[in-house]
């Protein structure tokens, strides 16, 4: 007997409380999380324990993650960057530089409103859009 894992019951718990943006900002990631720790009072900070790493073409690419965790509450931020050497996290969009995933807590509408509103404060940012699970295809790809 073979056990299988069902990615769909995993990617549906991964997400769960969820809350994704995405971010056309086209500079380094590290310059853009101090940006943001300047502008928001975040902690963000990398964390290569979960880095996501991505097989193709016999090479492997790998996606830095930077995280914060509010003070008060369970909500934690992760900052996903989008693109490696060439390859990207979500081939499906290309045009992001960045995805900004809000998890473990419900998150108000017009909480999302002001983040998005700060975050378009910073000069390097482009565009800024909530996206919805719907149109992400590989899902699988931002789960650590």
């Amino acid at each position: 007997m073979k056990l299988r894992i069902d990615n769909q019951v995993l990617i549906d718990e991964f997400f769960q409380d969820t809350r994704l943006l995405g971010i056309v900002a086209p500079i380094k990631h590290y310059q853009f999380c101090w940006h943001l720790n300047q502008i928001l009072r975040f902690d963000f900070r990398i964390n290569n324990s979960i880095e996501i790493q991505l097989n193709k073409k016999q090479r492997n690419y790998f996606f830095s993650i930077y995280e914060y965790a509010e003070n008060c509450g369970t909500i934690r931020h992760y900052l996903y960057n989008n693109q490696f050497d060439g390859e990207y996290l979500l081939p499906e969009f290309k045009h992001l530089d960045f995805l900004w995933l809000i998890k473990d807590d419900i998150i108000q509408d017009e909480e999302i409103l002001a983040l998005m509103s700060s975050i378009k404060t910073i000069p390097a940012v482009q565009l800024i859009s909530e996206m919805t699970n719907e149109k992400i295809k590989n899902k699988q790809h931002l789960i650590f």
